[in-house]
């Protein structure tokens, strides 16, 4: 955020699948995390288990986040 001048950045990892999950983090598994100039937050989320289902949840809900910092909605 500070390199680039922005006002927020919203960063996605975890596991879509179809592999490389665990019992502790199954298939789905996602973080979600945004910064803006005073916090940064981050937040885990499960997004079900096919994979093109969890990048496009994850896109949703990064951009949900955003919406809701931006608004202020808690």
């Amino acid at each position: 955020r500070n390199r680039f001048g922005s006002d927020y950045a919203l960063s996605v990892t975890g596991i879509a699948g179809p592999e490389g999950g665990t019992a502790a983090k199954p298939v789905g598994t996602t973080f979600i995390a945004l910064a803006s100039r005073g916090e940064t937050t981050c937040r885990r989320f499960n997004l079900g288990t096919h994979r093109e289902m969890v990048r496009s949840r994850a896109v949703y809900a990064a951009l949900e986040l955003l919406r809701r910092h931006i608004l202020d909605i808690k």
